[in-house]
């Protein structure tokens, strides 16, 4: 019995610092100041670090040189909280990369070299309070619902990046909003700008720069002009301009109404020939009776 005890307390010691320890260990060239937090920044790092606790909760990893973010990144890092990948080299983000991180509330991912944001991006990260993006000088392309699920999303960052026009329900998906950041893009003051414009115009107070921080090409000559200068006049001519959509629904429609009015048009014809049949065996028949 006291040999089995003997041997049972080194076991035990071995337990109780690898508990103590859990989460302790920091990656080579990293920092961690606390517990909770890995400082990554300005390594020169070409991948993810290895070895990062699983109980992280601010993880920084600006200013490397990280090209890509494995879709399944974030499943084993369910504290974590803080998440800064500014100025690295990321072109793209998988869709749901992100839709994994139910805690995160900062969201880092400017001064990288995305092309778009596909729909799915984020999933369901209702906990994301803020998302930088600006900076991204290849940056076009936001899908429709790409911000979709980010009903506790406050700020959203995506100033001086490469877009020309944006689709108003990116925005109207974000029920939580309260400041967002759009100047600095080529922006194209066209028909498909005019209800992005009227969206900026009733919710100027979220603009940090105003409507005078921001800027259009006019499609004539492509000269800038503040939207400060501009107003719901400026687009009038769009109003009697239809969209592809209701070019469509215009076509369904004619489409259905010309199918019902066949419909209808036979049916009547049934109708008036049997009449007639009808109409003409009873004269047939008193015919014969006289």
């Amino acid at each position: 019995m006291f040999s089995c005890v003997h041997w049972f307390q080194p076991f035990l010691a071995l337990l109780s610092s690898t508990l103590l320890t859990w989460g302790y260990n920091c990656p080579s060239s990293c920092l961690c100041p606390d517990h909770h937090t890995v400082d990554c920044t300005g390594q020169g790092l070409t991948r993810l670090p290895d070895s990062i606790p699983l109980d992280v909760r601010r993880l920084l990893l600006s200013n490397n040189w990280i090209p890509w973010i494995p879709s399944d990144f974030l499943v084993l890092y369910s504290d974590l909280v803080y998440l800064d990948l500014r100025n690295n080299s990321l072109t793209r983000l998988e869709p749901g990369t992100l839709s994994t991180s139910s805690r995160l509330v900062y969201l880092d991912l400017g001064s990288n070299n995305l092309t778009e944001i596909p729909s799915g991006t984020f999933g369901e990260s209702r906990s994301l309070i803020k998302l930088r993006m600006g900076n991204n000088p290849y940056l076009n392309m936001v899908s429709k619902d790409a911000f979709a699920g980010l009903t506790s999303l406050r700020e959203l960052e995506l100033e001086r990046n490469a877009l020309s026009g944006l689709d108003v329900e990116v925005l109207s998906q974000l029920p939580s909003l309260r400041m967002i950041r759009l100047e600095g893009n080529p922006w194209l003051c066209n028909c498909n700008f005019a209800k992005l414009f009227l969206w900026l115009l009733e919710n100027r107070h979220k603009l940090p720069t105003g409507l005078d921080g921001m800027e259009c090409s006019l499609p004539g000559d492509g000269r800038q002009v503040s939207l400060s200068v501009l107003s719901e006049d400026s687009f009038r001519e769009c109003r009697g301009l239809l969209t592809l959509t209701d070019y469509l629904i215009v076509i369904f429609s004619g489409i259905c109404i010309s199918v019902a009015a066949i419909i209808a048009s036979f049916f009547l014809a049934s109708t008036i020939h049997c009449f007639q049949r009808l109409k003409s065996k009873r004269t047939d028949e008193e015919e014969a009776e006289d």
